[in-house]
């Protein structure tokens, strides 16, 4: 029999019943529809994360990263018109990959999809992947990256697998920082500065549900009838107590009505993942992540517009026998599930806006509607909690080294026998500018790593063509013998 989980429904309803202030249902169990220690995704067993990011001209964007430290069932649903996204075909119950190892949530449009080479190569070092025999292992990282190419930065100072290398060592449990950090930096919530958000609820029984999003989108966080927060409605356990609607005055302002704006950008997008420790089919993860759009849908209009790129990824860090979607025995508490996976991500967008912070011209929330956020000493809290490394230049530099890539070996050398030129090369030119350049790891401009592989492949070629041409000067009959 599958274990039975009778506070999830009951703590779905609990939070649901939250959006008009009643109390909560009872439950026997002290903390049932309630947000966990750190209210973030990370309350979640099993998940950790890690963020980087630089807003130090001509930079203004970052990479985040849900790491699972044992390889979990994964899925995604994805419902923007223009998505920038990597590996999702993998996660199709259709499909015989068993899970994922980390997920890629990131700044720099599809550039910034190469920053995923940082975060496999890392994994690959510590042997975690599908075993592959001989060959080692092969990550499984997915990703998605939002639109923020010339939104105060330079359009070509982009993420790179370095950066992608920063934020898997920075991955952690704990508390984790929102804002404008990691693959949030750069984000902006219709015509606010926005960012990285995060939440939690407990369903009892050990069951958690936690989400974590970069809101990015064409549409507005912001009800135009009073200049709410959408997403506030649907907070719990006194995470957004001191909130106010914001002033008649603030509402009428000229920034109120840009912050409102769904037309000044065309390339957006929201991408999130939601996460559980009960343990799901894969079919299941991908119910999960199509459910919860629902929460996308009642914190942000309008939503999933063609120039958006939004999507969804569901993790389950469970074990155990996992729960089906095609058994009736278990509807109850998948449904239950799914409805927190929603609400979750409807209180973390908001909390994303809330806790942005204005730069260079692009105002927040906060500092446009100052009456809305003057009693939430948390927010606070929710912008330096965690850690989120800035991506120095010495830091580039050390993860570039570690990126570097072994020759291949020309005819009848030794294994790895050209590590030591290749060293030499990278170290003594000018190497890994603070660029944002991919360390031999994405298309691009050569560095000295692909050089110097390129030199290597060269060097093979030309030995072989002289040995082949050597063999032809020889007489017949020593051919014949050969």
């Amino acid at each position: 029999m599958k274990p039975i989980l009778p506070a999830l429904l009951t703590a779905a309803l609990a939070s649901s019943l939250c959006v008009v202030a009643l109390a909560p249902a009872a439950s026997a169990e002290e903390g049932v529809g309630q947000p966990g220690e750190h209210n973030a995704i990370t309350d979640v067993p099993g998940i950790q994360v890690g963020q980087v990011q630089s807003d130090t001209a001509p930079f203004l964007t970052g990479t985040s990263v849900i790491y699972t430290p044992e390889m979990s069932v994964a899925s995604v649903d994805q419902r923007g018109g223009a998505p920038a996204t990597k590996e999702t075909d993998l996660l199709s119950p259709l499909n015989s990959n068993p899970g994922v190892n980390a997920i890629q949530l990131g700044g720099s449009s599809m550039y910034g999809l190469s920053a995923t080479n940082g975060i496999i190569r890392w994994l690959e070092d510590r042997g975690e992947g599908v075993p592959l025999g001989p060959a080692g292992v092969a990550p499984i990282v997915p990703a998605a990256d939002i639109y923020d190419l010339n939104r105060g930065g330079d359009p070509k100072a982009r993420t790179s697998a370095e950066w992608g290398y920063l934020a898997a060592e920075a991955t952690a449990d704990g508390p984790v920082r929102q804002g404008s950090v990691g693959g949030g930096t750069g984000a902006r919530g219709g015509g606010l500065r926005s960012g990285v958000g995060t939440a939690s609820t407990y369903l009892g029984d050990g069951i958690w549900v936690g989400a974590m999003v970069i809101v990015n989108p064409a549409g507005s966080p912001v009800d135009p009838l009073d200049c709410s927060l959408y997403g506030v409605h649907f907070g719990i356990g006194g995470e957004f107590d001191g909130y106010q609607v914001p002033s008649a005055q603030e509402c009428a302002s000229e920034e109120s009505d840009a912050a409102q704006s769904t037309t000044e950008e065309s390339l957006n997008t929201t991408i999130a993942v939601v996460a559980t420790n009960a343990p799901l089919e894969k079919a299941a993860a991908q119910r999960m992540s199509g459910n919860a759009h629902d929460g996308m849908a009642r914190a942000i209009s309008p939503i999933h517009t063609l120039s958006d790129g939004d999507t969804v990824f569901a993790v389950s860090t469970g074990d155990g026998e996992a729960l089906q979607i095609n058994d009736p025995a278990d509807s109850g508490q998948l449904n239950g599930i799914f409805n927190a996976g929603s609400t979750t991500l409807s209180r973390a967008i908001a909390k994303a806006t809330l806790s942005a912070e204005s730069h260079d011209g692009r105002l927040s929330y906060c500092d446009i509607y100052p009456s809305a956020c003057a009693d939430m000493p948390q927010l606070e809290e929710w912008r330096t909690a965690g850690e989120a490394p800035d991506v120095t230049r010495p830091e580039f530099q050390r993860a570039n080294r570690a990126l570097k890539q072994t020759p291949v070996p020309g005819p009848g050398s030794k294994p790895h026998a050209a590590d030591s030129a290749v060293e030499d090369q990278v170290d003594g030119a000018a190497a890994a500018p603070f660029t944002g350049g991919d360390g031999g790891n994405s298309a691009g401009s050569p560095t000295p790593t692909t050089l110097a592989i390129g030199s290597a492949t060269a060097a093979g070629a030309f030995l072989v063509l002289a040995g082949f041409v050597a063999l032809r000067r020889r007489r017949p009959e020593a051919l014949a013998v050969s």
